[in-house]
């Protein structure tokens, strides 16, 4: 953190969940820059297996991706935020306020893969089209999202399985000494 910037602790009302659209807005975002990580993540793997085609160790690729994307959510996740959440001002932390652990950090990612595995499963076993696919999945991402107005602090369910929650978070800058 910047020597200058003071970080505003998170209280008991500020536990609350931010918007809907806002937590939304931010995960929209994410997926815009982890294309950026799935490029370099993708470019090294091609060039440690020697992949000529983008289909061959398709399995083995999306294995690494998993690694890869795991490293990077609970690394930004135990250090509060991603770049992503910093920039909609989200936090996560634990129930009582706390700066996550790596454990629970990982923890959170696991359940967070909620948001596309059902469909994926679910869509496994009828040979479904990719279009058909899309559409389950922007489907079940909204139901999902959706759901969290039933949670009683407004959060998405799989923060309440991995005992962690998004809060807003704003840094203020206090004034240099000259």
């Amino acid at each position: 953190m910047h020597a200058s910037a003071s970080v505003s602790a998170c209280s008991a009302p500020a536990l609350q969940a931010p918007p809907l659209w806002r937590r939304m807005a931010c995960w929209l975002y994410e997926g815009l820059l982890l294309f950026g990580v799935v490029f370099i993540a993708g470019y090294l793997f091609g060039t440690l297996s020697q992949t000529r085609h983008a289909l061959d160790n398709r399995h083995a690729l999306q294995g690494f991706l998993f690694i890869v994307f795991g490293i990077y959510f609970t690394w930004f996740w135990a250090k509060g935020h991603t770049l992503a959440m910093k920039t909609w001002h989200i936090r996560v932390v634990d129930a009582q306020g706390q700066a996550l652990t790596q454990t629970r950090a990982l923890r959170r990612y696991v359940l967070s893969w909620l948001w596309f595995l059902p469909p994926l499963l679910g869509a496994a076993p009828f040979g479904l089209s990719a279009a058909e696919i899309t559409v389950l999945l922007f489907g079940w991402v909204a139901v999902w999202a959706i759901l969290s107005r039933f949670h009683p602090l407004g959060q998405f369910w799989h923060d309440a399985l991995a005992g962690t929650r998004l809060v807003h978070f704003v840094h203020t800058r206090t004034p240099q000494k000259p």
